[in-house]
């Protein structure tokens, strides 16, 4: 398991390599202070940049990159909400850190890199649905430098929209699903993300917990938040056109039958109408991708025979009029969430049909 550091706005956390500094101390040093407007910063996902100076980290996933000297290094958050875990990795060493909910600054300290030049990649490992944080820059020592990481060259764009098989909610949990942390939630281990890595893609995942196409255990459905800031449907919406991926990924339903299921109703009977609508709207926004329809990771993806004949007649549609539309069906899956180890199985199922499939020739 990788190390966790506990930040609080009031209290320090209990054992090192971690230092809290104050607020003030924080961020009157400007001469070490790297405010998070800086450009030497790349940020990946989507973010809330109305104010450059304090951006707002909101889905899984996301990234923050830089490049700094030292062995020593000091990130700054605030305005948290809910509750936020992030992957810190430096030179691939990883750190979790929690950032609490408050309104004050919270430092955290990491340390121990040696000398001279590391690179600093800061995940958010915890979903968008369970809290968002502004990211504020980070501090290092005094004369120290910084530079803007390397530019990868990602020839491949993808984005995995979905519930929680598609989060990764629950993958480093035991027997057990639990909800009342989200520090055993990584997207990092997701399907998602592990296929991504397989062709070195840039991605993003909007994916929420709970939500269906037409029902579902949380409110707002698919149609209302693929395409928004916030995980919210009265969030603005998304500046898409300035990120377009190639291929985007859709995996919903288990919601759809579950939370049916569980409150005595039958399966919803404006599924497909709401899948194909969906469907529809992503094409109008990304006219030039392709779109794979994906089922499955759960009981109900492979067992729920009202959720197939919905799904397969919402896919027979959509092909018939769409000729850059593919679906995939996961074999493999599992009753409780997936686990890292489900995660790397679908991973590797998607994967090696994606390496079939002629639309992925220019990537291979």
């Amino acid at each position: 398991m990788c190390p966790l550091i506990l930040l609080t706005a009031m209290s320090a956390p209990a054992s090192p390599p971690v230092m809290v500094l104050s607020p003030t101390t924080a961020l009157e040093q400007k001469s070490n202070w790297v405010s998070a407007a800086d450009a030497r910063f790349r940020y990946e996902g989507r973010f809330d940049f109305s104010d450059t100076n304090a951006p707002v980290i909101i889905w899984q996933a996301s990234r923050i990159s830089v490049d700094f000297e030292g062995s020593t290094l000091t990130l700054l958050f605030d305005g948290a909400q809910g509750q936020n875990f992030f992957n810190c990795r430096v030179d691939g060493s990883n750190t979790v850190v929690e950032v609490r909910e408050g309104a004050a600054i919270q430092p955290v300290t990491i340390s121990g890199f040696g000398p001279g030049k590391h690179q600093l990649v800061i995940f958010k490992r915890s979903e968008a649905a369970a809290g968002t944080v502004r990211f504020r820059g980070i501090k290092i020592f005094p004369g120290a430098k910084v530079w803007a990481s390397p530019r990868l060259d990602h020839q491949l764009k993808l984005e995995f929209i979905g519930d929680s098989i598609t989060v990764g909610a629950c993958n480093e949990d035991g027997a057990v699903d639990q909800w009342e942390s989200r520090r055993t939630h990584n997207s990092a281990s997701s399907y998602a993300a592990l296929t991504a890595a397989a062709f070195a893609a840039d991605y993003r995942n909007i994916a929420v917990s709970g939500m269906g196409i037409a029902t579902g255990w949380v409110k707002p459905q698919a149609g209302q938040i693929w395409d928004r800031l916030y995980p919210n449907s009265a969030s603005p919406r998304a500046d898409l056109a300035s990120w377009t991926p190639q291929i985007v990924f859709l995996n919903f339903g288990e919601n759809d039958a579950s939370y049916s299921e569980a409150h005595g109703q039958m399966f919803p009977t404006n599924y497909a109408l709401g899948y194909v609508s969906l469907v529809q709207a992503i094409r109008q926004a990304y006219p030039a991708a392709r779109i794979v329809l994906l089922r499955g990771g759960m009981f109900n993806g492979v067992n729920h025979e009202p959720l197939h004949r919905a799904w397969e007649a919402a896919v027979k549609q959509i092909q018939a009029t769409d000729p850059h539309v593919s679906h995939f069906v996961f074999q493999h899956w599992t009753r409780n969430h997936p686990r890292v180890s489900d995660d790397r199985a679908m991973a590797n199922e998607l994967i090696a049909w994606l390496q079939s499939q002629p639309f992925m020739q220019p990537y291979h």
